[in-house]
């Protein structure tokens, strides 16, 4: 199957959308996406940490280099990893911090209210297969 060299308009008008999503008020923006790549694979994450907003990318930081360190053993970088699979996550900006230590899960209502970008993707794309990574930096 031969993919476009571009992302279909649609997807581009989805991550432009979702970059101004503020239904969540505990939060913390800015909102991750991953480029508009146009894949069959879908690498799904549970929310962005906190260094994510520095390079602004998902997977951007402690769970980006233990997922990328798994694909580089089949000879598939970091560079080439996120040229051919969409990455998203259930939740696109960081949920804080716990107070008793390490990133905040997400809450149910945060998961309901993030669902809506993620099922547009999923139809968007229509993936063959999803990878959901979920406590890689763990």
């Amino acid at each position: 199957m031969t993919l476009p060299a571009y992302a279909p308009v649609d997807l581009v008008q989805h991550q432009q959308a979702l970059l101004q999503c503020t239904l969540c008020p505990l939060m913390i923006r800015p909102v991750i996406t991953g480029e508009p790549v146009v894949s069959p694979v879908m690498s799904i994450g549970q929310a962005p940490g906190i260094h994510e907003a520095k390079v602004m990318r998902p997977f951007g930081w402690t769970a980006g280099k233990t997922l990328f360190k798994w694909f580089e053993g089949i000879g598939l970088d970091e560079t080439a990893f996120r040229q051919r699979v969409y990455m998203a996550a259930v939740c696109r900006c960081f949920p804080g911090k716990q107070a008793q230590g390490g990133d905040r899960v997400p809450s149910t209502e945060e998961v309901a209210n993030c669902s809506r970008w993620l099922t547009a993707e999923i139809r968007l794309l229509r993936p063959a297969t999803a990878n959901f990574d979920w406590q890689i930096g763990h």
